[in-house]
């Protein structure tokens, strides 16, 4: 077993953490722990790549879905994961590495202007805050019924989504003002402070670090130039969808800031538990009871299936329990390569509210049947009597002893 701590408590994070979440919280540890703002502080450094790793399995939805399934043994005893090698051998350049692509940092590792870049998005930068950055995705659980994953349905879904506000077109300003330069940083969106032999630069308090001031915010956003806005999204269902299956809809996730694209919309299914078939991968299952003369002396009943019913030919002398496979009768695979079985197990019915002359018939047809005719209670009794000799011979040896 790992001794690595939980991804969800690096970050403190609950298991239903959403995406956005799962970066805000990132970004907060990693502001916290950078090594440009710990320079030669370990307990720093570790808990920065610390950090980087859990945020890099979480926000990638197969890394997710295998660590939420199976922890850290889904990357143990040589299952690594990309851009690490294995768990436990993150290093602090794979980790740098990896927190600059997350925020769209290049070149150089170290260094006040790439610290100062990817942090924009927080207040750390005034440049980078401008300019245009893809919106982050978003996942919505949603519940489907058996018929919809096994023919595929359409669905419309209602989201809230942030996106860059319309009235100012994601400036923050009213239509009587603009966006002017922070007259206390010089548009810079940091300010520089003096602390013994170190100079500590930090977000200007003035702008919050964006490097300019409204003088007349917009009435619709109060200046955060992104609001939260209904979307109706159509979503197509393709049969053959099981619990745990990922819709992506590109470009329905969350909206670009100033004007960049949006991101993506995942779409994790559950379905729902039916009360005639039950699944198991591409196949079904169901149980079908018939009458206990058709059980002894063989017929034909009509089953269910996901095409219709169909005739089953019962042999004589069937027992309760007995499966029949229906080759090609259950469901087709997403991509409609496949397609699995539909298994159906016999129960026997024993009829009841039996009057008059059926009551009679089944007196007689009681009276009629030897024991020779039930192999399987001839052979439990066969059991059970030496059971009892063996049981009286023990008895019989502990009286003599």
């Amino acid at each position: 077993m790992s001794t690595k701590r939980d991804c969800y408590e690096v970050l403190g994070l609950a298991r239903d953490a959403s995406d956005d979440q799962i970066k805000k919280a990132y970004r907060k540890l990693a502001m916290k722990y950078h090594p440009d703002r710990n320079p030669g502080d370990k307990d720093a450094e570790e808990n920065f790549k610390e950090a980087t790793e859990s945020y890099e399995i979480l926000s990638n939805p197969d890394l997710h879905q295998r660590y939420d399934q199976f922890g850290w043994e889904a990357f143990e005893r040589g299952g690594g994961r990309n851009g690490f090698g294995g768990a436990g051998h993150i290093d602090l350049e794979e980790a740098m590495r990896a927190f600059a692509s997350a925020f769209g940092g290049g070149g150089s590792f170290g260094g006040g202007s790439f610290f100062e870049s990817l942090f924009g998005g927080m207040g750390g930068g005034g440049h980078d805050r401008e300019a245009r950055s893809r919106g982050s995705d978003l996942r919505y659980d949603l519940e489907i019924d058996f018929e919809e994953a096994a023919f595929g349905s359409k669905r419309e879904l209602t989201l809230n989504i942030i996106e860059d506000c319309e009235a100012c077109k994601g400036t923050g300003a009213d239509e009587r003002s603009k966006r002017e330069t922070c007259a206390k940083c010089g548009g810079r969106g940091m300010v520089v402070s003096s602390n013994g032999f170190f100079q500590v630069r930090q977000p200007c308090p003035h702008c919050g670090g964006t490097g300019q001031t409204i003088r007349h915010p917009c009435r619709k956003c109060g200046g955060d130039r992104r609001v939260k806005a209904a979307r109706k999204i159509g979503l197509t269902i393709p049969a053959g969808v099981d619990t745990g299956s990922r819709l992506r809809l590109s470009g329905k996730g969350e909206g670009g800031s100033r004007g960049g694209p949006a991101g993506d919309l995942f779409v994790v299914l559950r379905v729902r538990a039916h009360d005639l078939f039950a699944r198991d991968g591409l196949d079904t299952h169901c149980e079908i009871p018939i009458p206990f003369h058709i059980a002894a002396l063989g017929g034909e009943v009509q089953v269910p299936t996901l095409r219709g019913d169909v005739p089953l030919k019962i042999p004589a002398g069937t027992q309760p329990g007995k499966t029949f496979v229906l080759r090609g009768l259950g469901l087709s695979d997403v991509r409609g390569t496949a397609t699995g079985d539909h298994h159906v197990a016999i129960a026997i019915e024993v009829p009841n509210g039996l009057h008059g002359n059926a009551s009679d018939l089944l007196a007689a047809f009681g009276a009629a049947v030897k024991e020779s005719n039930h192999p399987r209670l001839a052979a439990i009794r066969k059991k059970a009597a030496a059971f009892y000799e063996r049981k009286e011979a023990m008895n019989a040896a502990k009286g003599e002893a």
